[in-house]
């Protein structure tokens, strides 16, 4: 799909009310589409509306619990209904919960599977039969992460939904691609958003400290979601299936092809290091 230009064409953004759902909407407005959006922050996701029109372009947005098929139904028939058409999905909203596996609680995995991977396939349930039904092609956008293929322990339920929305990807975009629908599953690396300071962290990792260090190496890093929502927009247009973002994300993709050893070595070394710090 050309993404130079969007005009006349309609893009779905979950968890837009901030960070990279934000920035994903708001590229897609510049480009010339018109954009609906959902997220359960009412305010950011009003905000978000705003920056869209500012941008001269129409926009749908309602207030959505991802993990919950039934709004994410209906919110599907309320951009149908406001703009007629859907040709770009994206699948972004997402949580993040930190902890060795013994230390995070069964309710906790309930929550991260619902939102990450069930998310995820409920906004393609949601909107792929009128796609494919329309018969005009179309790309959906799977947010994932460098940690769907490269395994940091303390990382063991977030990178297990990542690795999900991976393979789930990979399998869709064989079947999509018999109706002309891309599928590409976005890798982001370290990337400057809340996504540290609203995690869910247990064990070791609820460590105040801990925290605020991890904040400050994402502040650091300074890798913007204005730079990840451009990355979006070129594996749109190069119908990319896997696109890892930003350098760190590229290295683990092709150590981990290359060197698989190497990444499990890397992992267990700080498996031993997480354990010292604990003693």
């Amino acid at each position: 799909m050309d993404t130079h230009t969007l005009a006349g064409k309609v893009g779905v953004v979950t968890g837009a009310g901030s960070g990279i759902g934000r920035a994903t909407a708001l590229a897609l407005a510049e480009r010339g589409a018109n954009v609906a959006i959902c997220d359960i922050d009412e305010a950011g996701l009003g905000e978000t509306a705003d920056r869209i029109k500012a941008k001269g372009q129409e926009t749908f947005s309602q207030v959505v619990d991802v993990a919950n098929a039934s709004e994410m139904q209906a919110f599907a028939e309320g951009t149908r209904s406001a703009f007629g058409r859907v040709d770009i999905v994206v699948n972004n909203a997402g949580i993040g919960v930190a902890g060795l596996f013994v230390d995070v609680p069964l309710e906790a995995w309930t929550q991260i599977l619902g939102i990450n991977i069930s998310g995820v396939v409920h906004g393609c349930h949601a909107f792929l039969p009128g796609m494919i039904e329309a018969d005009q092609g179309g790309h959906i956008v799977n947010i994932a992460s460098m940690a769907g293929y490269c395994q940091a322990p303390g990382m063991t339920a977030y990178g297990t939904t990542k690795f999900g929305v991976l393979g789930f990807s990979e399998s869709l975009r064989a079947e999509l691609s018999l109706h002309g629908i891309g599928v590409t599953a976005v890798c982001p690396g370290v990337i400057n958003t809340a996504i540290v300071r609203t995690s869910r962290m247990y064990g070791l990792n609820e460590d105040p400290e801990l925290r605020e260090q991890g904040i400050r190496a994402f502040e650091r890093r300074n890798y913007s979601p204005e730079r990840v929502a451009q990355g979006i927009l070129k594996a749109i247009h190069k119908n990319r299936g896997v696109a890892p973002i930003s350098p760190e994300a590229w290295a683990g993709y092709w150590v981990k092809r290359l060197f698989p050893p190497l990444v499990a070595w890397f992992a267990r070394r700080s498996a031993r290091a997480q354990q010292q710090r604990s003693n």
